[in-house]
């Protein structure tokens, strides 16, 4: 298989290459072939990127808002025409089986597309009624945005980022993770296909270095992470130095209860999808299941029996349900971490190794796996494994759970299974997480805020509450009478 693009790197409305840059390879996760070959961007095509970008921001915010909005509907709709190739492309960059990235992946970067060029023409401010006077607040672009996109959903990711800072009259330039490099630069040709000036959105490839440039440019306004909190740190850090705006959308360790009056089987599939889609590597993935003790055996045995029924296999397959991690080495990671909860005394119930996928040896498969018998402080309860393995805690009543699942430090989502909305609602209210979802789970439609609290994270990706970290706000008061001065 080969996914090899016109070049490395898109700029300015073009495909651009400079063979200087660091080569990196493309691999299918799922046999560990190389599909495409790269070059990271070097200092002078980051300077070109951000540069075309910064000219190109200045003749999109001049538009009215109702004409950028059109182009993102145009990009939407050509994105839904080619969802089957930008799918197909999704699980050679990805690993994830088709049957997932048909409708999850460039379908939700198309809902992004049209709900923010949909709302385009409302981003405003308000009037100010003082006496005499009057003032009046816009909400303008803050001009070049950097994204810095992560390796689980990559084109979700891209048009999560540029979606609303277009549609608020910004410019992007957006690095997607070196493991999944292919993507972004579809949504760059979608754009201009779309009619969005040349260099409105740049893709440039490579490695920390490129993000830590972008993260650090005199000219950039705003960086958009989506990644791990050592690199979230790192980035943040680097955007403070130049006060930039940041949205960090970092990671979690999130926590899903059921309680005993719950739908068993509802709760287990909410549990499935919060552990096994896309192979465990979802920032939001409730990973610490917390199981009231009385339905415990019940929950598990039909837990373990539903589990080992999950087809893994080819993901050009449409009846494959699970595909490889992204890479060897975080295979080697979660495998490490199976090892560390069974040393810690944690009971592996199922999975926990590498299965065999005839045709597709070199791939980069770990089984999915469920722990019983975890506890707070093993090692699996603690961190993030980003990968299928799923911990099961008991727990006994409601302010003991409560207690428990706070106490991480992450915050970006949670869970609870109860058919007793007045509990729901209460423990909604008192989990400490950016998200909660009730009789669900890892449902992220785009009219709904996203994003994390403590070290998850800070801003909030999509609905409304995207354009506040798009835009600032500029006052402008009206005086309609004689200065009054003492001087």
């Amino acid at each position: 298989m080969r996914a090899q693009p016109p070049a490395s790197h898109f700029i300015d409305g073009a495909y651009v290459e400079d063979a200087s840059g660091e080569a990196f390879a493309c691999l299918y996760p799922a046999t560990g072939e190389v599909i495409a070959q790269l070059h990271a961007a070097t200092p002078g095509l980051i300077e070109r990127a951000v540069a075309s970008a910064a000219r190109a921001q200045q003749e999109w915010a001049a538009l009215a808002p109702v004409e950028r909005g059109r182009v993102l509907r145009r990009a939407a709709r050509l994105m839904r025409l080619r969802n089957r190739a930008l799918s197909e492309l999704e699980t050679l960059d990805t690993g994830k089986p088709l049957q997932e990235t048909l409708v999850a992946d460039a379908a939700s970067g198309a809902d992004a597309l049209e709900f923010f060029g949909g709302i385009a023409p409302t981003i405003n401010g308000e009037a100010i009624p003082l006496g005499r006077d009057f003032a009046y607040t816009r909400r303008v672009p803050l001009g070049v945005c950097a994204g810095i996109g992560a390796w689980n959903y990559p084109t979700q990711i891209a048009c999560w980022k540029a979606a609303p800072a277009l549609a608020c009259g910004n410019a992007m330039v957006f690095k997607p993770s070196e493991n999944t490099p292919l993507g972004a630069l579809k949504l760059a040709e979608i754009l201009i296909e779309a009619g969005a000036p040349a260099g409105l959105f740049n893709v440039v490839q490579g490695m920390g270095a490129v993000g830590a440039a972008l993260a650090g440019h005199e000219r950039v306004a705003k960086v958009s992470l989506t990644g791990s909190v050592p690199t979230g740190r790192k980035v943040y850090a680097a955007a403070a130095e130049g006060m930039r705006h940041v949205t960090m959308e970092l990671g979690g360790k999130s926590p899903l209860i059921v309680f005993e009056d719950a739908d068993l089987e509802d709760a287990i599939g909410g549990a499935m999808l919060g552990n096994f889609y896309s192979t465990g590597q979802v920032c939001s993935n409730g990973t610490r299941v917390f199981v009231q003790r009385a339905v415990r055996d019940a929950f598990l045995e039909r837990l373990v029996a539903r589990t080992e029924a999950i087809r893994i296999g080819d993901p050009m397959d449409e009846n494959v349900q699970m595909g490889p991690l992204i890479s060897a080495q975080q295979r080697r990671k979660v495998l490490e971490y199976v090892k560390h909860g069974k040393a810690e005394g944690a009971r592996c119930l199922t999975g926990g190794g590498v299965p065999k996928v005839q045709g597709f040896e070199g791939g980069f498969w770990v089984e999915p796996t469920v722990f019983a018998g975890v506890r707070d402080e093993m090692t699996i309860a603690r961190d993030e494994i980003f990968g299928p393995v799923m911990a099961v805690l008991d727990f006994d009543d409601e302010d003991e759970v409560i207690a428990r699942a706070n106490g991480s430090e992450f915050g970006l989502a949670g869970g609870v299974f109860t058919r007793d909305l007045a509990r729901a609602h209460r423990v909604a209210d008192r989990l400490r997480a950016g998200i909660v979802w009730i009789n669900g789970y890892n449902l992220t439609p785009v009219e709904i805020p996203f994003g994390g609290t403590k070290m998850s994270g800070v801003g909030r990706e999509n609905s409304r509450a995207a354009i506040e970290h798009y835009t600032e706000v500029k006052t402008v008061h009206v005086g309609l009478g004689p200065v009054e001065s003492p001087y």
